[in-house]
């Protein structure tokens, strides 16, 4: 077959969405950001353990400090994206001030004055202009897309997640043992590049500029009060997300501390696990449509953190112990494709374009200001009772967020709301 055959064959197969060429160059600069990130995720606190000798508590402060923005800035972001219009130009801006700020972290170790505080505030500037980035994206996201298009959509911006999952720890790992852990961070930097080069190139029809009127920071809040799928989702949700990052701040210093695992070694079994994402992300469509939309989501909000109880677990044999950490992985891969794919789609369908920065603003100061919360909460119970007690009290309280999901609709909505 010649090579202009097989392009056509493969662009063929394709899904109908990577089709269509301004849905394509978005999720394209998306996916490289988000491996970016996946290797930030791994290197600064592999920059804070092996270059400046942090201990849990500072992991804690760490952490909270790129996680604080969320719920500081989340509400008035999304009010002030809603009032601005023009998002897609907002988040360009946003994505080249993340570049630069992040490249001055290897430059910093480059002229040996790299501090923990310096750390510590270029990930609140970055968690900041995240904020400000993806209140604008909820809305610009659907904005190219039809509704019945929704659950298409948010699986293939899943399946990067996913790809992000398997591909960023293990690359961030590599990196940090070749480079060092604070040149490592040179990739997440150009991946901001990419994303900001990619929405350059696309042109959709934003909802306009929001009305002036009283109430228009609180709007968002009002909906998700009224809306009882919103507040069970989001209460779910900031549950999950409270105990996940106490998890979060302690796995890696627990690998590396009292496993003895490499950096290597430790981002090869999270991203081999993370091929669980992937999987998820290939078939949670497919689940969605087979039991319903709310089904789904309840079984996503179970199965993505009851696996993490497998980490305090693991110990033993080399081979034993990175197995438990890659069965951890890949089977909390699954849960969390299908939660974010149904709680996506859901969202998508039941708020307005008018409202959506305003409503995505409210759901973050929630649901990603508790994670500040559990990051720095998981730093003092790792020093008060140690590193495995403290892993056992948060997998095991995570699994809690589904409950909140039980009495309300959202296990009995099967479509889509319209």
């Amino acid at each position: 077959m010649s090579t202009p055959t097989l392009v056509r064959t493969l662009a063929g197969r394709a899904p109908a969405l990577l089709r269509e060429q301004q849905f394509r160059r978005y999720w394209t600069g998306q996916t490289v950001s988000l491996f970016g990130d996946e290797v930030s995720y791994l290197a600064v606190p592999l920059a804070a353990v092996f270059v400046l000798h942090v201990g849990a508590t500072g992991m804690g402060w760490l952490r909270f400090a790129g996680l604080l923005p969320a719920l500081l800035f989340s509400l008035p972001a999304g009010a002030w994206a809603d009032r601005r219009g023009r998002r897609r130009q907002t988040m360009i801006a946003a994505d080249l001030a993340r570049a630069a700020l992040m490249a001055s972290l290897p430059l910093g170790y480059a002229f040996g004055v790299l501090t923990f505080v310096q750390l510590c505030a270029v990930v609140f500037a970055v968690g900041t202009l995240a904020v400000v980035f993806d209140v604008c994206n909820a809305t610009l996201l659907v904005s190219l897309m039809k509704p019945d298009q929704y659950i298409a959509g948010n699986a293939l911006t899943s399946g990067s997640r996913a790809f992000s999952f398997v591909a960023g720890p293990s690359a961030g790992g590599l990196l940090v043992q070749v480079l060092a852990a604070p040149l490592a961070l040179l990739a997440d930097a150009a991946s901001y590049l990419a994303s900001a080069w990619q929405l350059a190139r696309i042109a959709p029809e934003e909802p306009p500029a929001a009305e002036p009127g009283k109430g228009r920071l609180t709007e968002g809040l009002r909906f998700i009060a009224r809306s009882p799928l919103l507040r069970a989702i989001l209460a779910c949700a900031a549950t999950i997300n409270l105990f996940n990052f106490a998890f979060n701040t302690l796995v890696v210093l627990y690998a590396v501390d009292e496993l003895g695992l490499s950096a290597g070694t430790l981002g090869l079994v999270i991203g081999a696990g993370a091929v669980g994402s992937l999987v998820g992300a290939v078939v949670s469509g497919r689940v969605v449509r087979a039991i319903g939309v709310g089904p789904a989501l309840t079984a996503g909000a179970f199965l993505f953190p009851a696996p993490l109880v497998l980490v305090p677990l693991a110990g033993g044999p080399t081979p034993l112990l990175l197995a438990t950490f890659f069965a951890a992985e890949f089977a909390a891969g699954l849960g969390v494709m299908l939660l974010d794919i149904a709680s996506g789609s859901l969202q998508a369908a039941v708020i307005p374009n008018a409202l959506r920065s305003r409503v995505s603003g409210a759901f973050r100061t929630v649901n990603y200001g508790v994670r500040p919360l559990g990051a720095l909460a998981g730093g003092f119970l790792g020093s008060a009772i140690g590193l495995r007690p403290a892993l056992w009290l948060v997998t095991l309280a995570a699994t809690l967020g589904a409950l909140w999901l039980l009495p309300s609709p959202v296990p009995r909505t099967r479509e889509l709301p319209t």
